[in-house]
């Protein structure tokens, strides 16, 4: 089953910032999504990282619990999955290591295990070129790029879609 997951934070790492907000959509089932907006576990934050995600410090301090919503996401991806879930996203560099930060500091666990796809080397694949890996965006997403976490997630399930139907991707979801 692969999930798409998008994340939005206060700077760079896990490692001395935090996790603002995240989406995950099934690709299979774009009415199945689940939405996280999770406190600040560091004092540290760069305001224009954080501004990306719309949110304000104060608005950012008053989410949820990250160790609950971290139990409420792997319940809702075990809900979902049928199989081993797989973790595809946009740019899997940065929006896994949140979320694989979240997942062992909360839960001690990982649903997805260590490993994710990135969408544009699938359709860098299917062009036999690796220079095309923004092409895809533009061609194949249809709903506009926003950085609201479920938005963008929709917008890429959507082009994930389009690669099998339109491409010829021979992919499972």
């Amino acid at each position: 089953m692969y999930i798409v997951l998008d994340v939005e934070s206060d700077g760079p790492s896990p490692a001395n910032r935090s996790m603002v907000c995240f989406g995950a959509v099934l690709v299979n089932d774009q009415t199945k999504t689940f939405y996280g907006e999770t406190r600040p576990i560091s004092d540290e934050f760069e305001p224009s990282a954080l501004a990306i995600s719309g949110f304000s410090r104060e608005e950012h301090e008053e989410f949820d619990d990250p160790k609950i919503v971290m139990e409420n996401f792997e319940k809702w991806i075990l809900e979902v999955s049928v199989g081993k879930p797989t973790f595809i996203s946009d740019n899997p560099a940065f929006d896994w290591q949140w979320i694989n930060f979240y997942f062992h500091k909360y839960l001690g666990r990982n649903p997805f295990g260590f490993s994710a796809r990135r969408i544009g080397d699938l359709y860098c694949g299917m062009m036999n070129d690796a220079g095309k890996n923004a092409d895809w965006k533009r061609k194949y997403r249809k709903t506009k790029h926003t950085h609201n976490p479920i938005q963008d997630c929709l917008g890429n399930a959507e082009a994930l879609i389009s690669f099998r139907d339109e491409l010829g991707l021979k992919i499972k979801y």
